[in-house]
């Protein structure tokens, strides 16, 4: 049996000793203000035991990591069609460039990169009579937990500074792949990227995805071709233009947001998240990337 929770208990004590542990990121004001000596790590494995280490414990803004969770509930609600609006490939770009948007006329490379997130953002706008509130309560279920918020101070910064978000949308909107009005759409988008939760509670709503689509509670959310499907995208787009590094490095589908969370998963077996604010060059957590090395060499668990 693998000692997760000496293992997680090191990692945690030399995260905290690193000096070099990234820079904050600051374009959205709201997150510049987190401690830069944050450092979590959480796992929860097939058999629903429960490691904890660090500020395991402690809310943060998820930012990108949510756009897997909007895909999974839009997925499940208009199926292969989705994929008729986004593509599948690894951009090689940041996740904020627009130039292969035009190259491609409107069609966004991967539902991770912000340009295929606010189409995802659209559909589920199209298809949910509340948008907002239906994404946080289908969180809430997946995670068995009525405490998940919206980070208000956060969705309003992003909106104030979101120049490339509404460049995209006004883009998206142009080619015709975008049905509902930009502010509409981008409301919902900005809301997403500012949920607030911890480690925890992150490896609660990624279970799904280890466990063929079904919660912890036995509800099933997604068919296993589509879960599939996720996770090979969280392998090959999940960190950007930096998925091959995590990739070779760590070995595990998962997915970064620029908040310091990162979730990763081996299928039936566990599911991690770690959360470290300083960011890398790429946008991705530095100590939260070189934790889950440490984490698959040391337990020798990794897709590969």
């Amino acid at each position: 049996m693998i000692a997760y929770q000496n293992i997680i208990d090191k990692i945690a004590i030399d995260s905290k000793n690193t000096l070099n542990k990234g820079v904050v990121a600051s374009y959205i004001p709201e997150l510049a203000t987190i401690n830069l000596n944050k450092f979590g790590i959480h796992i929860l494995d097939a058999k629903n035991n429960n490691y904890s280490s660090g500020d395991a414990l402690e809310g943060f803004s998820i930012q990108s990591i949510s756009k897997v969770l909007t895909l999974a509930l839009s997925f499940g609600i208009i199926g292969d069609d989705l994929w008729k609006r986004v593509d599948v490939e690894p951009s090689g770009d940041p996740f904020n460039h627009l130039s292969l948007l035009e190259l491609e006329n409107g069609i966004p490379r991967n539902p991770f990169i912000n340009a295929g997130a606010i189409v995802i953002a659209d559909i589920l706008a199209s298809h949910l009579k509340n948008p907002k509130e239906d994404f946080l309560n289908f969180i809430r279920e997946l995670t068995n937990d009525p405490s998940i918020r919206y980070n208000e101070k956060v969705a309003l910064s992003e909106k104030r500074t979101g120049f490339k978000n509404y460049a995209a949308a006004n883009l998206l909107k142009s080619y015709g792949n975008l049905h509902n009005d930009v502010e509409i759409v981008l409301d919902f988008y900005f809301h997403q990227c500012a949920i607030e939760m911890n480690c925890k509670q992150l490896v609660n709503a990624f279970y799904i995805f280890m466990n063929h689509g079904t919660c912890q509670r036995g509800k099933n959310y997604l068919n296993v071709n589509q879960v599939k499907r996720i996770n090979a995208l969280m392998l090959t787009c999940g960190f950007y233009d930096e998925a091959g590094e995590f990739a070779f490095e760590v070995g595990l589908p998962g997915k970064s947001g620029v908040g310091g969370g990162i979730v990763a998963l081996l299928p039936n077996t566990y599911c991690v998240a770690t959360w470290s604010p300083g960011l890398n060059k790429k946008g991705n957590s530095k100590l939260g990337m070189a934790a889950l090395e440490e984490l698959t060499t040391r337990t020798g668990h990794s897709i590969f």
